[in-house]
């Protein structure tokens, strides 16, 4: 019928344009319905400036917070609307439209709004680099434009809208004229020439001035009386027989139990109960051909599940009516309609758990606790408001000498297991652990830390697949199943054995226990797709059947019990999830929208009684358990694995789901926000002051200085200096209470008040001055301590890593010209992360290839060069979420990136030791060049060459392990070279010019850090280990990066092997690193082609 609808507004629409003078009313109604988008309406509104209009129009097909592509749609015509307003000089009314209509923005990028709401102080917003290209009105509505309509085409709620669909002309006149005829036709008495009037009440051509008035006369004959018509077929007052269904949806017992039960007797049907209560799955026996509706039972009928009916039907009559066994509304009953906006999606926390998240379960009361299993056999119990791990658990094995001969054996050979599933009782005071080798755990929880070992169960031969707990005659039970085929049920506190079912062929997968008053009974599943059913007398299976697709399924009640779903994947990877009516056995409802190449088998959760949700395809899915099309999804935020293992708390509120980088993301809706905030504020206030000052800064208590004297006369003969010591340099070590991993990028913020680094574990730390009265900008500087800074929520910036080797990525990061954004990769999907708050904006670009190295255009931030390990470069579009072009030149991994906006072009650098230039405007290659290697050297194929620009755009740094080269662009004519001095044994590890680009700062592998001269890479002075690492002969630390303060020309920073981050600057005294060589120029590089001369190495005096 929705169809039809659809088909009757688009008739009128087309029957409203044909009439031409309806314009208004044309696209009220498509705004109204809608069902079809007027791409050209839209684009005269915009056109025109009719900012009113061009939004309520939209407001018919979507809203600001749809999604991220209505997002941008709205946020983009509010800035044009807020830019012409600042254009006019109508103050004012910017202000209004910054209030009103920009705010809502705040919410999601705070640091964005800001931006905009900067511009108010500026005579002209063309000042700001990022408008700086902004033309007249007339030209920027059509550059906007442009991308608006790339947005709505791309956005999946304009699908099937944007074409009118093609029909006949004058259609809905073809119709009524058609159902004119028909009318016609069904007169008692037609006309030759009937006389139409109107279309309000069916035709008639009424009656001859001879006919009877006799009321008989009035009554309409039978329609097989009119020749010309099809039967009524299905309209009839007896339906056809529907098609038998195969396959899951057959009934329960497609494949009949092999288990012999007693010959069923038929009993009468009405109120009365069954003879035998006894049994609890119905047997389904042929019903008669005459009476499909009716719902026959048998003697070994259970009783639960045949209600009272509030009236009794009769056996002689309404035959026909159907009758539903349980309460499942129907199709045509009303039901509550649940919006998307109660499902939790909103990342409130991030949980680091360090290994491969396999199971998780909410603690039933005190619902902010997260119970968690993982591939290492680890358990650990989070409070997920103070993000606070408060108990965690190796794999051991309680009391190997009660352990089976085969378990001991096994874990003799690899004392290894993994976490199949974790779960609490229904009260909270017990939890259960099922490994992949023999044993379940179960532990009594008291609070807090305090998780005491209870039970410790040997319980299959093999791996233990699924538990759930469950009371039997009032005793708390437990039920295993596993890769012995068997399901068995224990004693929860004594750890007795009750009983064992036996009569699977393959693993079981899953156990769902279930009571329907005082039935109780046992659902379970296997990798074969088969289900079975239990009662607790020993005697076999009541039910077997195939899952749908065969798949390897998991089996959930609703919390309040009265719905039965499951989910699961089958070997080719499509995936099923279906509610199932349990009295008849058959699928009631197949929802829609899951992957047909999943990976693994997919896990799903219920909440309530309102929504499922599936981790699917990097996504969470949802959906209306009402309804069987999809709902909704969430990335999260992205760094999701293929099939995530998720988990909602009891009140739905919150949702866990776990990552691809061994941690977990905890969602939550509004409710779920604000019960964290009182969760979190209730624990804090029992949290005494004691520690609440205490800081984690290694802040170094530097001795006095002693100053050269000034008579001392310098060596006539220049040399370098040397620092030996750590009183000849001012030296912060940035305070870190966070796991020290090797540092492999760093850069300090354009504002120059923070350091950014990048660690080997893909984790980003943040370093922030603050301002006080002793820092009054808020500056770096090696004399105060900065913070190591986070969000309020708590979240770390961690790089999505997939499958990624770490120890073969090439992580590289890159910081946008404001320090809003930062683009990170660390072998897995490149992330652009937001640096206010460490939210993940987007993540693109998914391995394989790896990205290698990144940049931002200068000009441009929403444009970065992605240098790849399969030697490509990608230009891409963050705003638009698309590659613009491919650039192919190396031979191998691109591990440098540098743009120069003075010649508007981009240079690359690869591990093939080449270089390339390419123009930003037509991204063509202008000159491909290879670095030259000493004499007697073979270029190492794994080195990264990487790039950086001389303040004057046009000389370029070239940093190698082996050597330090400056080029100019951009033909690539070489100008100097500098290898490491003699007495080093390291290689070159990175390198960066300072701000002013008189000098170089380059770290070497054994652990010394150079500072060259900027002009002819003359080394200036080097500075010795000893003056900045403390000592550890255990282990050999040295410098991995180097980053310079952008104002500070002699500040800089290095991060080192063991994950410490140093800043130094030279003494107070001396305020630069050393003096330059006579005569030697600092203004830059030589450019005369003189220079390529080598220069002679000056060693430092020791």
């Amino acid at each position: 019928m929705a169809n039809m609808n659809k088909e009757l507004v688009l008739l009128i629409l087309q029957f409203l344009k044909e009439e031409g003078k309806y314009k208004d009313t044309i696209h009220q109604l498509e705004r109204e319905s809608g069902m079809i988008f007027n791409m050209r309406y839209f684009e005269e509104c915009v056109a025109n400036g009719e900012w009113d209009e061009v939004e309520k129009y939209l407001s018919g097909f979507t809203k600001v917070d749809d999604n991220r592509y209505s997002m941008k749609i709205f946020f983009e015509i509010r800035k044009q609307k807020y830019l012409e307003a600042l254009d006019r000089h109508d103050y004012s009314k910017a202000v209004e439209i910054l209030v009103k209509d920009l705010k809502v923005f705040a919410t999601f990028n705070d640091v964005l709004f800001k931006e905009i709401t900067m511009l108010m102080t500026l005579n002209n917003f063309r000042e700001n680099d990022q408008l700086s290209k902004y033309g007249d009105t007339k030209s920027a509505r059509n550059v906007m434009l442009t991308e608006l309509k790339k947005l709505i085409e791309a956005n999946p709620l304009f699908r099937e809208k944007l074409q009118f669909p093609s029909f006949s002309n004058a259609r809905l006149r073809t119709l009524i004229n058609h159902s004119l005829n028909w009318q016609h036709q069904m007169c008692k008495h037609p006309k030759s020439q009937p006389d139409v009037k109107t279309l309000f009440v069916d035709h008639n051509c009424g009656q001859p001035s001879n006919a009877s008035l006799s009321v008989a006369n009035h009554l309409v004959g039978p329609i097989s009386n009119v020749g010309g018509f099809p039967p009524l077929g299905v309209c009839g007052p007896y339906q056809p027989a529907p098609a038998h269904l195969n396959g899951p949806s057959a009934g329960w017992m497609t494949n009949p139990s092999s288990v012999v039960h007693p010959q069923a007797v038929s009993g009468p049907f009405g109120l009365t109960a069954a003879a035998n209560t006894g049994s609890m799955i119905k047997r389904p026996r042929t019903p008669p051909v005459n009476n499909l509706a009716l719902d026959y039972q048998t003697t070994d009928s259970d009783s639960v599940l045949k209600r009272s009916r509030l009236f009794s039907i009769s056996d002689e009559g309404n035959n026909n009516v159907p009758v539903n066994i349980l309460p499942y509304p129907s199709q045509s009953q009303a039901h509550t309609s649940y919006s998307a906006d109660d499902l939790p999606k909103i990342l409130v926390t991030n949980l680091t758990q360090g290994s491969t998240v396999r199971s998780m379960d909410f603690h039933p009361v005190q619902q902010s606790l997260l119970l968690v299993g993982t591939n290492i056999a680890d358990i650990a119990i989070w409070e997920v408001a103070s993000k606070d791990r408060l108990v965690y658990r190796n794999f051991k094995v309680w009391d190997l000498g009660t352990c089976s001969v085969t378990l001991q054996s096994s874990l003799a050979t690899e004392y290894t297991a993994s976490v199949n599933r974790v779960l609490w009782s229904s009260d909270g005071t017990l939890l259960a652990v099922a490994y992949s080798k023999h044993l379940v755990h179960i532990y009594s929880f008291h609070g807090g830390s305090d998780l005491r070992n209870l039970l410790e169960l040997d319980a299959h031969t093999g791996n233990v697949s699924d538990l759930a707990f469950s009371r039997l005659n009032k005793q708390l039970s437990i039920i295993t199943c596993g890769e012995d085929k068997t399901i068995k049920v224990w004693d929860a506190v004594k750890g007795s054995k009750l009983h064992t079912f036996e009569g699977h062929e393959a693993c079981v997968y899953c156990v769902c226990p279930h009571q329907k008053e005082n039935i109780q009974f046992v659902f379970s599943t296997a990798i074969d797709g088969k289900i079975k059913a239990w009662l607790y007398d020993n005697m076999g299976s009541r039910v077997d059947y195939d899952a749908p697709g065969r798949s390897c399924t998991t089996m959930s009640y609703t919390a309040d019990g009265s719905r039965l779903f499951s989910c699961g994947t089958n070997k080719e990877g499509e995936s099923f999830l279906v509610e199932w009516n349990e009295s008849e056995g058959t699928v009631k409802r197949a929802y829609h929208g899951l992957g047909k190449r999943s990976v693994g088998v997919v896990q799903f959760d219920t909440t309530k009684s309102k929504f499922l949700a599936v981790g699917d395809e990097f996504l969470i899915k949802f959906w209306d358990m009402e309804n069987p099309i999809l709902l909704t999804t969430s990335d999260a935020e992205g760094g999701l694995p293929a099939s995530p293992c998720i988990r909602f708390n009891r009140d739905g509120t919150l949702l866990a789901v776990s990552t691809s980088d061994n941690g977990i993301k905890v969602l939550a809706n509004a409710d779920g926000v604000r019960f964290l905030h009182a969760t979190e504020s209730q624990a804090d206030a029992y949290k005494g002051a004691s520690g609440s000052g205490q800081k984690s800064a290694d802040c170094r208590s530097l001795p006095d200085v002693k100053v050269r004297p000034d008579d001392l006369e310098r060596c006539k003969v220049w040399k370098p200096s040397e620092i030996i010591e750590p009183g000849q340099l001012r030296c912060l070590r940035l305070p870190d209470h966070t796991l020290s991993v090797r540092i492999m990028r760093l850069v300090y913020t354009n504002a120059g008040n923070a350091v950014l680094a990048l660690t080997g574990n893909a984790v980003h730390k943040f370093w922030k001055w603050m301002r006080n009265e002793r820092n009054a900008a808020g500056k770096a500087s090696a004399s105060m301590v900065p913070v190591l800074w986070q969000p309020s929520s708590g979240m770390l910036m961690t790089n999505e890593i997939g499958e990624a080797n770490l120890e073969e990525a090439v992580p590289c990061f890159a910081l946008s010209k404001n320090d809003s954004y930062v683009m990170s990769t660390s072998g897995g999907k490149v992330s652009l992360f937001n640096l206010m708050t460490f939210k993940t904006m987007t993540a693109c670009i998914p391995p394989p290839p790896a990205a290698t190295s990144l940049a931002f255009q200068p000009d441009d931030n929403n444009i970065i060069a992605i240098g790849l390990a399969d030697s490509n470069i990608q230009i891409y579009n963050v705003r638009l979420d698309e590659v613009k072009t491919k650039l192919k030149g190396h031979q191998k991994k691109v591990t440098g990136l540098a743009f120069s906006n003075l010649l508007n072009i981009l240079v690359s650098s690869g591990a093939d030791s080449q270089m390339c230039v390419w123009s930003t405007d037509g991204w063509e290659m202008q000159a491909c060049k290879s670095l030259k290697m000493p004499k007697g050297r073979v270029p190492n194929p794994q080195a990264q060459t990487r790039l950086q620009f001389h303040m004057d755009q046009i000389h370029l740094l070239v940093v190698h392990e082996s050597q330090i080269s400056v080029y100019e662009a951009p033909k690539l004519d070489g100008l100097k070279q500098w290898f490491p001095p003699q007495e080093s044994s390291g290689a070159i590890a990175d390198a960066t010019y300072s701000c002013n680009s008189e000098s170089i700062y380059v770290c070497l592998e054994d652990g010394s850090l150079a500072v060259l001269t900027g002009a002819m890479l003359t080394l200036r002075c080097l500075i010795n280990p000893a003056a900045y690492i403390p000592l550890n002969p255990s282990t050999r630390v040295f410098p991995v990066a180097v980053a310079s303060h952008p104002s500070s020309p002699n500040q800089f920073a290095v991060g080192l092997s063991d994950g410490a981050v140093h800043v130094l600057e030279p003494p107070e005294q001396e305020e630069k690193w050393g003096t330059n060589p006579p005569g030697e120029s600092v203004a830059g590089p030589c450019i005369s082609s003189a220079a390529t001369a080598a220069a002679s190495d000056h060693q430092p005096s020791r």
